[in-house]
């Protein structure tokens, strides 16, 4: 384990009790399912086979330890930060000159998303890379997420957390770094590009806030699209109509009455469904892993990611963000310092070159994967990887 730097920091680990196990798989075998869906699509929500599936492999063969585990393995931390306990991994590279990178999960995510890009990024001798790609990693959890404290007032947003990860970032003794993220994490990460606080000197985002103004004007008022959009701009405009339309139920619901949801804090599966039904294309790649292919997400994954949230109790305390949020999504922020991205093809929308190329006047870094969705570090952490050495590289 790492010695605390700062004399806020206190080491950290956890072990869930074996009670709780137990109640956790009584409580799964004990749900009351409903009916199968009236149709023969996923157009209703998530279905009653998969959460079947998903609910008999929790109750008799998945194994919390393991993650737990691996968690246990990496130096973790808490520290106060604005009156809120937060909690981080911090692993420190071996080589010499490593850049430090601060990485931010989303929802329904926790530092789980990460954990597969943590040695890749900080051993790169072992994992393709060279010693000159190395990271000191930070993955912090989100206010309310995980081991993280759960906010008893209101004003916990993107805004507050990139300031507090600043503060993070000084108390580690980071006076040259970069950050990362996906989902919420983007906007975090974004804001904290914004503030731009001495010691950042760049961001990489795999969600990015990008609309031009006549895109976003065409979504609001559902006029159609813009004239004058290219192929790959018809594609994007496309998506995000079919998100907007289509995939939208869940956070309207945290936004409004995130507290009415006592049935994730009281039901596992209630929680796993409301956790599945994020967007479309990764809730069908969570059935295809269900279904026994072995394709971005492992069983494992899911329920790791699943389980944590269960354990600590933090279903409705990370809704929250949703409530908090004052952000427009994927409307560019004025960032000004150096920005890299990396287009994934089943993000709920792969920007296209030139919207990103308008939304960022200091890009250093721009890439269409060939495949890979929303949770990148989830899914495929080594093209993650990959991006992340290659989007920096002229930072360093």
């Amino acid at each position: 384990m790492n010695t605390p730097i700062h004399p806020s920091l206190r080491s950290f680990e956890y072990r869930a009790s074996e009670a709780e196990l137990a109640d956790l798989r009584r409580r799964v075998a004990a749900t009351r399912f409903p009916e199968k869906e009236p149709v023969d699509d996923s157009s209703q929500g998530v279905q009653l086979a998969t959460i079947q599936k998903l609910a008999r492999y929790w109750a008799t063969d998945y194994d919390w330890r393991k993650v737990e585990k691996r968690l246990n393995a990496l130096p973790q931390f808490i520290t106060e930060i604005d009156g809120l306990d937060i909690h981080f991994v911090h692993v420190r590279s071996a080589h010499e000159n490593a850049l430090p990178m601060i990485v931010t999960h989303g929802w329904p995510g926790s530092v789980v998303e990460q954990l597969k890009i943590v040695d890749p990024l900080v051993n790169p001798t072992a994992h393709g890379g060279k010693a000159s790609d190395a990271f000191h990693v930070v993955i912090p959890s989100m206010a309310g997420y995980g081991f993280s404290g759960k906010p008893t007032a209101p004003g916990w947003d993107c805004v507050r957390m990139a300031r507090a990860w600043a503060v993070l970032m000084d108390r580690l003794g980071y006076t040259r770094y970069v950050a990362q993220g996906g989902d919420w994490g983007a906007l975090v990460t974004e804001q904290l590009g914004v503030q731009a606080p001495a010691g950042l000197i760049g961001i990489h985002t795999n969600m990015p806030s990008a609309l031009p103004p006549e895109v976003t004007k065409a979504l609001q008022t559902g006029g159609g699209a813009p004239p004058g959009l290219g192929a790959e701009e018809t594609r994007a405009f496309e998506r995000l109509v079919f998100f907007f339309a289509n995939g939208l139920s869940y956070a309207q619901q945290m936004a409004n009455h995130p507290q009415t949801l006592y049935g994730i804090a009281d039901s596992p599966v209630g929680l796993a469904a409301w956790f599945l039904d994020h967007d479309l294309l990764s809730y069908q790649m969570i059935a295809r892993a269900f279904d026994g292919e072995r394709e971005g997400l492992s069983r494992d994954d899911v329920l790791d990611n699943i389980t944590l949230a269960w354990l600590t109790n933090t279903g409705i305390s990370s809704a929250r963000l949703y409530r908090e949020n004052k952000l427009p999504f994927f409307v560019p922020m004025g960032v000004k310092i150096p920005v890299a991205i990396s287009a994934f093809p089943d993000e709920l929308y792969q920007a296209p070159r030139s919207w990103v190329e308008r939304a960022y006047p200091k890009l250093i870094h721009y890439n269409r994967l060939p495949k890979g969705g929303h949770f990148a570090a989830f899914e495929q952490p080594e093209s993650l990887v990959s991006e992340l050495r290659a989007g920096f590289a002229s930072l360093r």
